[in-house]
């Protein structure tokens, strides 16, 4: 298959399709982590139309779009930037590919365009970390939890403070770090969407 890893510089996603076979390629603004076929750069530059895909996987900026930042929707829906985000994720979804996921936190989108197809959880796949995500799928079956996890004794996961929220502090690297995909969700898409 054809994939396109939109707006993953990480590299996950993009190196389990390529460990399958697959010809996988990524695309972000920033540089790639890890070797492979990558395109730096716009997006809307590399797409196309979506015909020249057989998998398009979205994984678009939540920065304005979480419900984690909701506190601050009225002056990002007032500066345009909540409506420039969500024109972002339709300019995914709508491609003309016939299998597509789009992937973000719990957030605006369930509201302005559909709710999600499915929420998933790191947990569920073999990552000790919980992270609500949702996944809007096009063509593809809910992807099938492969090792799910026991909630820890402590109650709370590897990547959660006592009051279970994220232990990374605020810093530059903060909205990088966590848009990382687990790798345990990355095999998963692979296996059972390539």
């Amino acid at each position: 298959m054809r994939v396109l890893v939109a707006c993953e510089f990480s590299g996950i996603v993009r190196t389990a399709f390529e460990k399958r076979g697959h010809d996988a390629w990524s695309c972000d603004l920033l540089p790639t982590e890890m070797p492979g076929r990558h395109y730096q750069g716009y997006l809307e530059d590399f797409i196309g139309n979506g015909s020249e895909w057989d998998l398009i996987i979205g994984h678009p900026p939540c920065t304005h779009l979480a419900v984690s930042g909701a506190r601050y929707f009225a002056e990002k829906k007032k500066l345009g930037l909540q409506d420039e985000a969500i024109a972002f994720v339709m300019m995914i979804a709508n491609r003309n590919c016939d299998k597509i996921a789009i992937e973000n936190p719990v957030g605006i989108l369930s509201t302005v365009w559909r709710k999600p197809d499915q929420i998933i959880q790191p947990y569920q796949f073999g990552n000790p970390e919980s992270k609500k995500t949702c996944l809007w799928l096009k063509g593809l079956p809910l992807l099938q939890p492969t090792n799910i996890l026991e909630v820890p004794t402590s109650g709370i996961w590897n990547n959660q403070t006592k009051s279970g929220q994220n232990k990374l502090s605020p810093s530059p690297e903060r909205a990088k770090l966590r848009s990382r995909t687990y790798q345990g969700i990355a095999d998963a898409m692979a296996e059972q969407w390539g």
